[in-house]
């Protein structure tokens, strides 16, 4: 395996230099430090960072995909769910089920006080009134 700068991972997977060191910080990934002092990775990182992307794009956070990391370094798209990562799911779609219910009940109050403030307002002109 060859050691990889982290500006040909952020290349190679789409990521920022700051998102790598920010998966870092999280214990999601490691490098090694060279003479001069630039992070290095394993090429290996560049899946790593894609099933972390993956799982991301998905609605998890980064907490979440701490229960993957026995298999961040295989195929996490394709591969069947395991019984803690169905259970991560699902718990997150429950926290963004909750949000969306509070932030639709948030615009329903909204809405309804807009209705009951201002009056309704004026129809548009037709085009053929214009003329």
């Amino acid at each position: 395996m060859t050691a990889v700068r982290i500006g040909a991972v952020a290349k190679a997977t789409g990521c920022t230099p700051r998102a790598l060191r920010h998966y870092e910080e999280h214990g999601l990934i490691a490098s090694a430090r060279a003479a001069n002092g630039y992070r290095e990775y394993d090429d290996a990182v560049v899946t790593r960072v894609r099933n972390i992307r993956h799982l991301l794009d998905a609605g998890l956070t980064l907490d979440d995909v701490r229960v993957f990391l026995p298999c961040l370094d295989g195929d996490v798209a394709s591969a069947p769910p395991s019984p803690a990562g169905l259970r991560v799911g699902r718990e997150r779609l429950a926290v963004l089920e909750a949000r969306i219910a509070a932030q639709v009940a948030v615009r329903d109050r909204l809405a309804a006080a807009l209705q009951a403030a201002a009056p309704p307002a004026a129809p548009a002109p037709s085009p053929a009134s214009l003329q």
